[in-house]
C-alpha cells in the first residue's frame, strides 16, 4: 500500500499537468515531455516524506488515520518550503529572452505546473488515501528495532545498513571541521580538474539529425537551365547514397537572405530510421567523396538544427561606415578560416564578381527631344523583362498573369541598346543621343546593421570539433591581424547566443539562490540554516563536474546550465527536511551530538528514497537507453536521448554526490554550530567567574 499510495502521485499529477497545458494553450512537444520526465522523479518527493513519516508512526503502533493525519501536519511546512525552493529555481527560466528562451521555455513551465500539482497531492490526496488504505510497510522485528532506536533507543544497537550509516556518521561528527574543510577542498579540486582535463564547452548538444541539406554553390552568370544541369549532375552522384529515404531538389536560390549569394540550388534529404543506417557524419563523408571531382561547384553539407536556429556555428560580422574597407577585410578573415583545421563550408556575403550595366540619362539633352526618364525606362524594359501592358486571369487560375511585350530575341542584347529608338514629339530618336551606358562593379545585396554596412563570413565545424575551441582560436588570430580601427568585428550566431545564454543563466542562478534564501530564512528563522542549505547547493556542483569528467562530455551552456539550476532546487529538499527534523529534536534532546545522530538516522530512508527516485527517473537518459513497451524493444543511443543526456548527467551525478553531502556534511555543519555555541557558552562562564573573583 505504501508504494501504491506514493505511485498514485505520478499519474494524477501528470493528468493535472496535461489539463493545465491544454487550457493554457501550451503544446505537448519535445521540451514539455522532457519537463514531465524531469518532474517525475521530483513530484514523488513530498509524497515519500509524508508516507515515510506515517509509516514510522504505524510501525510504532499508530492507526493509519492517526499516522497520516500527524504526517500531513508535521511535514506540511517542510514540504511547502522544499517545493517552493524548487519552484524558485525554475521560475527565472520562464523569463529567458531571445531565440533560445523561446525554444527552452516549455521545459520550466511544465516543471512548475507538475510540481505545483505534486504539492497538492502530497498534502491533500496522499494523506486521504493513506488514512483509508494505508498500513505499515514493514512490520518485521528489525524494522521495529530501527524505528524505535532512531526515536528513543540506543543508536549503537541499530542493525543493517542504517547501523552502518550510524557508525560512519558518528565518526564524521567527531571531526566536523575536518569533514567541512575536506569537502571544500574536493569542491576546488573538482573545478580545477575539469578546467584542466575537461572536454571544453559547447552551446547545445550535437544531436543526430533526421534531415539534412546539400547546398550547391557556383560562380558565373548562369541561366536557370545551366543551374538545373549542374544540380542534376550533383543529384545523380548522391542519389544512390544509402541511408537516405527521400531526396528533394530545388534549383535556384531560396528567398532566405542568410544564404550565400552564389547558391544555385539545394538537395533536401530525409534520412531513414537511425537504427537502419549509418551515422550522418559517415553519410556526409560518402557524399563528399562522390562529388569531390566535380569542377566549378562547391558543396556545403548542412545538418538540421536540432536546437534553437542560429545558423552556421561560426559567424564573423564586419561592420563599418566606410564600405570600401569591408571587402578586403572580409577576404583576410576568409583566408584565416581557410587556413584553420577543422572548418568546412566556408562562405561570405561579399558581392559576386561581375558587372551591372548602369543607364545614365542626360536630362537636359533628353528635354530637347521632349523625352523623360520614365519613357526611357519603359523602352529599356523592352530589351530585358518586357514592358507590362496589362494583366489577364485565365479560367483555371486564381492569380492574375502579367501581359508583357518585348523586342524580338535578336534585339534583346546589350549592343542593341545603342540602337533603340524612342518615340518623341520630334519623331523616333535614338536613345543614344541622351543616354550613356556604363559598366559598374556588381553590388549584390546591401546589408546594414545599426546604420553600418556589414559583411558576414561564416563556417561550419567538422564532426567532433568543439565550436568554442575554434572560436577562441579565431579570436586570437583576428586580434593578431590588427584590422583597421574603423572596422567593427563581432562574433554572431552561436557565439552570440552562447554568450547571452551564459549571462542569463548566471543571473537566473543568482536570482534563484536569493529567492531560496528568503524562503529558507522565513522557514527556519536562521541565517545559518539558510546558508548551510545554499552551501549544499554549491557543493552539489562537485558531482556535476565529476560526472562530466567520467563521461568525457563537454559542459553544455544551455543543458548543463539548466541542469545546475534544476539541481539547486532538488538538493535543498532533503536538507530542508533534515534541518527541520534537527530543529525539532534539539528542543527535546539536551545533547546536540545525540540530536544530530537521531536526525541522520530518522531521515536516512526518506533522503535515499527521494534521491533514488529522481536518479532512476533520469538514468535512462544518462545511459541513452530507450524502452519501447509496445514493441517490446530496448534501444541504445536514440537521437531523442542525445538531446537530454547533458541535463540528465548533471542532475544524476550532482544529486548522487549531494545525497552524500546531505547525510554526512550537513550533519557535520550542524554539529560544528553546536560546538561553536558550546564554546561561546564556556567562554562566557569563564568570563563571569573571573569577574566574580575580581
Amino acid at each position: 500500500p505504501m508504494t501504491l499510495i506514493i505511485s498514485m502521485s505520478i499519474p494524477i499529477s501528470i493528468i493535472i499537468t496535461l489539463g493545465v497545458l491544454y487550457f493554457t494553450g501550451i503544446s505537448l512537444n519535445n521540451l514539455s515531455l522532457m519537463g514531465l520526465i524531469l518532474a517525475v522523479g521530483m513530484l514523488v518527493d513530498g509524497a515519500i516524506v509524508v508516507t515515510e513519516y506515517a509509516d514510522r508512526q504505524m510501525i510504532d503502533g499508530a492507526t493509519p488515520r492517526v499516522a497520516y493525519t500527524a504526517a500531513s501536519k508535521r511535514m506540511a511546512w517542510p514540504i511547502i518550503a522544499s517545493t517552493a525552493t524548487t519552484l524558485a529555481a525554475f521560475l527565472p527560466l520562464t523569463f529567458w529572452p531571445g531565440v533560445v528562451g523561446e525554444f527552452m521555455k516549455y521545459l520550466p513551465m511544465t516543471v512548475l505546473i507538475t510540481l505545483s500539482a505534486s504539492l497538492l497531492m502530497a498534502l491533500v490526496f496522499v494523506p486521504t488515501l493513506g488514512s483509508l488504505f494505508g498500513r505499515a510497510g514493514n512490520t518485521s522485528i528489525t524494522s521495529q528495532r530501527i524505528v524505535q532506536a532512531g526515536e528513543r533507543g540506543d543508536l549503537q544497537t541499530i542493525p543493517g545498513f542504517t547501523g552502518v550509516y550510524a557508525r560512519v556518521l558518528r565518526s564524521a561528527l567527531s571531526h566536523p571541521t575536518k569533514v567541512l574543510v575536506g569537502s571544500i577542498v574536493v569542491l576546488i579540486c573538482a573545478q580545477l580538474g575539469y578546467a584542466t582535463f575537461g572536454s571544453g564547452v559547447e552551446f547545445f548538444p550535437d544531436v543526430e539529425p533526421d534531415n539534412a541539406k546539400i547546398q550547391v554553390r557556383a560562380r558565373g552568370n548562369l541561366s536557370l537551365i545551366e543551374q538545373n544541369e549542374l544540380m542534376r549532375e550533383v543529384e545523380a552522384r548522391v542519389f544512390d547514397i544509402g541511408g537516405v529515404k527521400t531526396f528533394y531538389t530545388r534549383v535556384g536560390r531560396d528567398a532566405d537572405s542568410e544564404q550565400a549569394e552564389d547558391i544555385i540550388g539545394s538537395i533536401s534529404m530525409e534520412f531513414a530510421d537511425w537504427r537502419t543506417r549509418e551515422k550522418v557524419a559517415q553519410i556526409f563523408d560518402k557524399i563528399r567523396n562522390q562529388v569531390d571531382d566535380l569542377a566549378g561547384i562547391v558543396i556545403d553539407l548542412r545538418k538540421e538544427e536540432g536546437g534553437p536556429p542560429v545558423g552556421k556555428p561560426i559567424q564573423i560580422q564586419l561592420a563599418s561606415r566606410n564600405p570600401e574597407l569591408l571587402i578586403p577585410a572580409a577576404a583576410r578573415v576568409r583566408n584565416k578560416l581557410n587556413s584553420m583545421i577543422g572548418l568546412n563550408s566556408i562562405e561570405d556575403s561579399r558581392p559576386l564578381p561581375g558587372i551591372d550595366w548602369e543607364i545614365v540619362v542626360d536630362r537636359a539633352q533628353a528635354a530637347k527631344y521632349g523625352a523623360d526618364v520614365g519613357s526611357v525606362g519603359n523602352m529599356i524594359q523592352m530589351t530585358t523583362v518586357g514592358y507590362k501592358i496589362g494583366t489577364y486571369r485565365p479560367d483555371d487560375s486564381n492569380d492574375e498573369i502579367d501581359i508583357r511585350t518585348r523586342f524580338p530575341q535578336a534585339h534583346r542584347t546589350i549592343k542593341e541598346l545603342n540602337h533603340v529608338r524612342l518615340n518623341t514629339p520630334m519623331g523616333a530618336v535614338p536613345i543614344s543621343n541622351f543616354v550613356v551606358r556604363q559598366a559598374r562593379e556588381k553590388i549584390g545585396t546591401i546589408k546594414r546593421v545599426d546604420g553600418q554596412r556589414v559583411i558576414t563570413v561564416q563556417a561550419d565545424v567538422d564532426d567532433g570539433v568543439l565550436v568554442d575551441d575554434k572560436l577562441r582560436e579565431l579570436e586570437e588570430r583576428i586580434k593578431a591581424a590588427d584590422f583597421d580601427q574603423r572596422i567593427d568585428v563581432a562574433f554572431k550566431g552561436e557565439d552570440e547566443e552562447q554568450a547571452k545564454a551564459r549571462s542569463f543563466l548566471g543571473k537566473a542562478f543568482v536570482v534563484a539562490l536569493f529567492v531560496m534564501a528568503a524562503i529558507l530564512i522565513t522557514q527556519f528563522n536562521s541565517f545559518y540554516s539558510a546558508f548551510l542549505i545554499l552551501f549544499a547547493v554549491a557543493m552539489s556542483t562537485i558531482g556535476v563536474f565529476l560526472g562530466l569528467l567520467i563521461t568525457g562530455s563537454p559542459f553544455g551552456i544551455v543543458m548543463n546550465g539548466i541542469g545546475v539550476i534544476a539541481l539547486a532546487g532538488i538538493v535543498v529538499n532533503n536538507n530542508i527536511v533534515l534541518i527541520d527534523t534537527y530543529d525539532r529534536l534539539k528542543a527535546i534532546i539536551a545533547d546536540p551530538f545525540e540530536a544530530v545522530m537521531r536526525t541522520g538516522v530518522q531521515r536516512l530512508r526518506p533522503v535515499l528514497l527521494t534521491s533514488v527516485t529522481t536518479i532512476l527517473g533520469l538514468l535512462p537518459m544518462v545511459l541513452g537507453i530507450n524502452i519501447d513497451f509496445l514493441a517490446r524493444e530496448v534501444t541504445y543511443g536514440a537521437p531523442s536521448t542525445q538531446w537530454w543526456r547533458q541535463l540528465s548527467t548533471s542532475i544524476v551525478f550532482g544529486l548522487g554526490f549531494a545525497t552524500v553531502l546531505t547525510l554526512i556534511v550537513t550533519p557535520c555543519a550542524l554539529m560544528l554550530k553546536a560546538n561553536i555555541h558550546k564554546w561561546r557558552q564556556h567562554r562566557s562562564r569563564l568570563g563571569a567567574d573571573k569577574t566574580v573573583t575580581a
